[in-house]
């Protein structure tokens, strides 16, 4: 007999004794089976390897000389030090720390609010395409959310606890503020969370934001849209939270073509219920300085809800934000860094006695 032949025998010798030990196996109770799975599942490696693989004459002729080819393989097998622990610990560590960066993915991928025309005319389209796919996901995360916490009657105070947590919830008032304004039709959606929404810009092309608009039930969600900004209402304002406020103060006051004060004096914009909710003096501070106006003020409206800001008719519109200054505490943090590096420079400077 040839070599081939030889394989060939022994392959066949080995599937025929798998069958009669898978006939075994399936005619016993199920403790047993499971007992046996790790054993089946290695012994019908064996056979896929001995497939393909092409032993000598003299390797093939001795397996084949056992009236168990198959079961000696496994008992040798069985008997090694194999790293099949170590691959199994090194999958589990692995696979957490994908799951780990994937979730610090979700929440730390900037918001990118431009058009795609804006993206590829700046270089910026993988910034757009990966917010975008963020948005996706939120939204997404956002109808589980609902369905998971919502009864039938009531929805569950902690519903939006997990989506803000995984996204952060800046991405997750984006993904609902663009669902209100897409719907600003619909009635069910109370006036407070639609003038709320209106406040948080978004460039992107209905097309694409039609993608991340969330399709849970409109009365429902907008408990939900409750929930979420109760839990912004107990956030500390950022920085960004200020600029992102100023910018939008400066697009109000820019819009109009003539003054839109009660008396024609003065342009002005309302400053957004949600950031004086939050905002302390330092706050409003920040605020005043970021926004470039000498005329600048806040200041109530007889007749009119809320606080504004205001400038007089004559101001130049066109001018810029002020970027914003380092504190002084933070000045004086650098000033010993400073000295110290000048006094060990000043040190390596003396001659040597």
């Amino acid at each position: 007999m040839n070599t081939n032949n030889l394989n060939t025998a022994l392959y066949e010798k080995m599937a025929t004794e798998q069958e009669k030990y898978r006939d075994w196996l399936k005619s016993q109770p199920p403790e047993e089976i499971l007992h046996h799975t790790y054993e089946y599942t290695v012994r019908e490696d064996i056979v896929m390897a001995m497939e393909e693989l092409e032993l000598t004459d003299a390797q093939a002729q001795a397996l084949l000389e056992s009236p168990s080819p198959l079961a000696d393989v496994y008992r040798y097998f069985e008997k090694l030090e194999t790293g099949y622990m170590d691959m199994i610990r090194d999958s589990i560590e692995n696979r957490a720390d994908d799951v780990c960066r994937a979730k610090e993915e979700l929440r730390t991928t900037p918001i990118y609010p431009h058009s795609a025309a804006y993206a590829r005319e700046h270089g910026e389209l993988e910034q757009y395409r990966a917010s975008n796919n963020v948005n996706r996901q939120c939204k997404e995360s956002i109808e589980a959310a609902v369905r998971e916490h919502f009864d039938g009657m009531y929805l569950s105070r902690d519903a939006a606890k997990d989506v803000i947590e995984t996204y952060g919830i800046d991405r997750v008032m984006f993904v609902l503020a663009n669902t209100v304004q897409l719907q600003d039709w619909d009635g069910r959606y109370s006036p407070r969370n639609k003038a709320w929404a209106k406040t948080i810009p978004n460039d992107n092309s209905d097309t694409v934001r039609y993608g991340y608009a969330v399709n849970s039930h409109p009365a429902v969600l907008d408990g939900f849209i409750d929930l979420v900004r109760m839990e912004q209402m107990r956030q500390p304002l950022t920085a960004a939270d200020i600029q992102a406020e100023a910018e939008r103060i400066l697009r109000e006051l820019r819009a109009p073509d003539v003054p839109n004060s009660p008396h024609g004096t003065h342009y002005m914009a309302r400053i957004s219920p949600e950031f004086l909710n939050r905002a302390g003096s330092k706050d409003h501070d920040r605020l005043m300085n970021l926004l470039p106006f000498r005329s600048l003020a806040f200041t109530g409206m007889k007749g009119l809800p809320g606080t504004y800001a205001t400038i007089l008719a004559s101001e130049d519109r066109t001018k810029e934000l002020r970027q914003p200054r380092s504190s002084v505490r933070e000045h004086l943090k650098q000033e010993p860094k400073q000295a110290a590096s000048k006094t060990l420079a000043h040190k390596k400077k003396e001659p040597e006695r």
